[in-house]
Formats: structure tokens, C-alpha cells, sequence
């Protein structure tokens, strides 16, 4: 017993909760894909469109504030650390997986958003009421979609407890790591400043919340996409070859990485379906909380996301590294295929290698600041996500002792997930999450009927050249109550 792994034992309950769910979002996501006829290729002008339509002044977040608050929770150290451990398990060739699956998977959040919106509620929490928003999301689809309150009810308990003091650990922990590396402080530096943010966000209500999410996502994102473009460009001789490692790997004809495209195949699907979210319904609830006239809208908005993380931000990373040459690969076993950066643990720190080959000394504090600000965005879409499920269960009841205990809950675990071990997070939040993702996609199977019905009344609306209204009667949908009252109905027609 002495020699007894707590931490290993965590990691294979999760690769084995894991392994084959990244296939069944891919299987569910082609079985989508095929249902709208390819929404996210066809209606691509539509996405761009929704973003402008709606600037929240009619009630309800705007369509581009609920993008950002999706994004926020995507778009975490998973779109960094996440992308150098598919490279270093399967390859080059995962970064194409990554990018099929983001692009087929992408109907999974397209049909989360739109039940999200059709089985949405008026919230009845005063703080959220302040904002002006709506509240919906996984719970709610599940116990008026399905008629399933009971189960509706499970997972907005796992959802308070690993949104709220689960999940967010491994992303401060991240950001600890990064901290240590750059700037050489102790773990409980970085753990008392995220903390301290984290709680001058969270106590000031979700109207500031979504204001800093509003402004800080956008700022990052576009600013590490330069960056990526920079390092890219300065090693612009070695895309070609780049492509084409890529390529050779991922189809296993690569003479030194053939031998690993089952991995490649195995990690760009699993963290695909990890950095977009699809099927875990975290950007549920952001979803919901938009006001827009027809649910396949934020739908749309919300597929748009998924490509602005998988196929740019990911996809800049992988390849930043790449063309830089600032990866390993593993052969399976102790050993490594690829050893291009000896003793540098996969993570963020190859992206602070791949930096240095054009800014010396730079790639570090770099890679840490942006880290830190990743992670703080994350953190506040994963409080986010835990405060709806609570409000869920309070079912309109004060709680405020509840609400404070879940604040308090979030702030220890971002001082201790800075500090604990990183195996054990890490193991922690991914089963945790893996099973609200099983409940979710097994919930979004038996949806697939509504789904069909909200996108092909969606499709009719708009080839008669109609602004689409949503009317759940006329579709048979029981259940949408927000979209039969007579006051909801005038505030999202306009």
C-alpha cells in the first residue's frame, strides 16, 4: 500500500472516461452535421450576421457578449498546454485531427446553443436580473427538454462543485507553473494574486463580470494570434515542410512518425473536443443568457466560437511550435520519436521555446502573462457556469448563504490548485468533467429530433427571406415556455 498511486489511479479513471467519449461527440457531431446539411459551412455569413444583430439593448446579453463569455471558457491554458500534449503523444498529425474534428464537432455546439435558448427561463436571481439577462443551459434543457428533472438536478450538482471547486484548479495551476518557470517565484505568489482578481470579479456581480470577459477575451485572443502570426512568418521557409509534416504524420506515411497516427488520431480528436467544449455544455449557458428571436441564432454564434478557439487560436499554437521545431514526440513508451527540446515538459513551455527563436529571453514572460490571463478569463466563465447551475437548483430561492459558500469555495480552490499537485488536478477535473459530458451527450442524442425541428424551421424562415421567429407551438416543442409569453415574445422580435 505504501507504494500506492492516488494520483495515477485518477488518471486512468479519466483516460478510460475520456478515450472513447472524444468519438462519440465526433459520431454525434457528424450525425448533426448531416441533419442541418452542413451548418457550419453554409451558414457561415449567418454567424458574422448575429453578431452585429443583436446589441442587448432589447434585454439579455448581446450576441457578441455571449461569444466572448463562451469563449472565455474555451479559450483557457487547455488552447495552449492541451495542443503541446496531442503534438507530444500523437504527433504533428494531430493538430489535422484537431482541426477535422473542430470543424465536424462544431454541430454539437450549434445544438447545445439552440436548446439552450428554446428551453431557457427568465431568471429570477436578482443580481442576474440587474443584468438584464436571461438563464438556461444544460439543467434546463435536460428537465424541460426531456422531461428529466431529476436528472437535470445531477448535473447541476456536479456542476456547482466542479465549476465552482474542481475545475479550476487546473487552470491555476497552470498559470502557478508558468509563473515558476518565467519569473522563478514560489507557487504561492501567482495563488494569492489570481485569488485576490478572482474575487474582486466575483463579488461585484455578473454585470462586471461579463464587462471584464467583454473586454479582456477579444484583447488576448487577437493579441496572441499575432504573436503566433509573427513567429509563423519569421519562419516562413518552413511552412511548406510544416504542412507536410503535418500531413504525412497524421495519415501515418511519415517514415518516423507512421508509427504513431493512431495517436494522432486518438489526441487531436480528444483535445479537439477538450479546447471547444463540444458536448461538455459549458458555453451553455452563455448561450441562454442572449436575447435573440430564434434559437438556431445563437446556435450559429456560438459555432462560430468553436471556430475562432480550434481553427485559429489551436491551430496558430500547434503550429507556431512546428515551424519553430520546439516539440517532442513520445513513442509510447519511456522513450521519444522526436526530441527537439530535451528536458522541457509538454505545456505552454514549448510555445515559450518557440518564441525565444525570434525574441530571446522573451518567450517566458510572455507565455506566463498570457497564461495568467487566460486562466483569469476562464476562471470567470467557469464561476459563471457554476452560479447558473446553483440558481438551477435554488429554483428561485434566495440562497444567499449558498451563493457565498460557492464564492468562498471558488476562491480557496484557486489558492489551492496553485499549489497542489499537478497530476492530481489535472486528474481530478477531467473526470469530473467527463461525467457531466457523458450525462450531456447522451441528453443531446435523445434531443436530436428537436434539434432537426428548431434548424429546419430556422432553414424555411430564412429561404422565404424572413427574419426567423421562433414559436415552439407550431414545431410541437413542449416545454419553451419563455418563447409563449406574450412580453418575452415582443422583447426578442425585435
Amino acid at each position: 500500500m505504501e507504494n500506492f498511486d492516488f494520483a495515477e489511479l485518477l488518471s486512468r479513471v479519466s483516460d478510460a472516461l475520456w478515450g472513447p467519449m472524444a468519438y462519440v461527440v465526433l459520431g454525434l457531431g457528424i450525425a448533426y452535421s448531416v441533419a442541418t446539411k452542413g451548418v457550419q459551412f453554409t451558414r457561415i455569413p449567418d454567424m458574422l450576421r448575429q453578431l452585429k444583430e443583436n446589441d442587448g439593448s432589447q434585454g439579455g446579453l448581446s450576441s457578441f457578449q455571449a461569444l466572448v463569455l463562451a469563449l472565455a471558457s474555451r479559450v483557457g491554458v487547455g488552447s495552449i498546454a492541451g495542443v503541446a500534449t496531442a503534438i507530444f503523444a500523437g504527433g504533428p498529425g494531430a493538430l489535422l485531427w484537431m482541426a477535422a474534428t473542430g470543424l465536424v464537432g462544431c454541430t454539437v455546439g450549434y445544438a447545445e446553443a439552440a436548446l439552450s435558448q428554446a428551453f431557457k427561463r427568465r431568471v429570477m436571481d436578482e443580481d442576474r436580473q440587474k443584468a438584464n439577462e436571461d438563464i438556461g443551459g444544460m439543467p434546463y434543457y435536460i428537465k424541460y427538454g426531456l422531461k428529466l428533472p431529476k436528472i437535470g438536478a445531477l448535473v447541476a450538482v456536479l456542476g456547482v462543485i466542479g465549476y465552482g471547486v474542481v475545475f479550476p484548479g487546473f487552470q491555476v495551476n497552470t498559470i502557478a507553473a508558468s509563473a515558476k518557470l518565467a519569473f522563478n517565484v514560489p507557487s504561492w505568489i501567482p495563488a494569492i494574486l489570481v485569488t485576490l482578481l478572482i474575487a474582486g470579479v466575483i463579488f461585484g456581480g455578473t454585470t462586471r463580470l461579463v464587462k471584464v470577459t467583454q473586454f479582456l477575451v477579444p484583447v488576448l485572443a487577437v493579441g496572441y494570434l499575432i504573436l503566433a502570426l509573427v513567429v509563423i512568418a519569421l519562419n516562413i521557409t518552413k511552412v511548406p515542410d510544416a504542412f507536410m509534416l503535418i500531413i504525412q504524420s497524421a495519415l501515418g506515411v511519415h517514415p518516423m512518425l507512421g508509427g504513431v497516427a493512431g495517436a494522432a488520431v486518438a489526441w487531436g480528436v480528444r483535445r479537439a473536443v477538450f479546447a471547444s467544449s463540444n458536448g461538455l455544455g459549458e458555453a451553455t449557458f452563455a448561450a441562454a443568457a442572449a436575447r435573440t428571436s430564434h434559437p438556431a441564432k445563437q446556435g450559429l454564434v456560438q459555432t462560430f466560437s468553436i471556430y475562432i478557439d480550434v481553427l485559429l487560436i489551436c491551430m496558430a499554437t500547434g503550429l507556431m511550435m512546428v515551424v519553430s521545431g520546439k516539440f517532442n514526440v513520445s513513442d509510447g513508451a519511456d522513450g521519444f520519436l522526436v526530441n527537439n527540446v530535451p528536458d522541457v515538459a509538454a505545456g505552454a513551455n514549448w510555445v515559450q521555446e518557440a518564441i525565444d527563436t525570434v525574441a530571446p529571453g522573451w518567450g517566458a514572460g510572455f507565455v506566463a502573462v498570457a497564461v495568467l490571463l487566460f486562466g483569469f478569463a476562464c476562471l470567470l466563465a467557469y464561476f459563471y457556469v457554476a452560479n447558473s447551475n446553483l440558481l438551477f437548483l435554488l429554483n428561485g430561492k434566495s440562497g444567499n448563504g449558498w451563493k457565498l459558500a460557492l464564492k468562498l469555495g471558488t476562491m480557496a480552490i484557486v489558492f489551492i490548485g496553485s499549489i497542489a499537485d499537478a497530476k492530481l488536478i489535472w486528474a481530478a477535473g477531467d473526470i469530473g468533467l467527463g461525467l457531466i459530458a457523458w450525462v450531456n451527450l447522451i441528453c443531446l442524442a435523445f434531443l436530436f429530433p428537436t434539434v432537426r425541428k428548431i434548424h429546419a424551421d430556422y432553414e424555411r424562415q430564412r429561404k422565404l427571406g424572413l427574419n426567423p421567429v421562433f414559436d415552439p407551438r407550431k414545431l410541437g416543442i413542449d416545454g419553451a415556455d419563455f418563447w409563449i409569453d406574450t412580453d418575452n415574445k415582443e422583447s426578442v422580435r425585435k
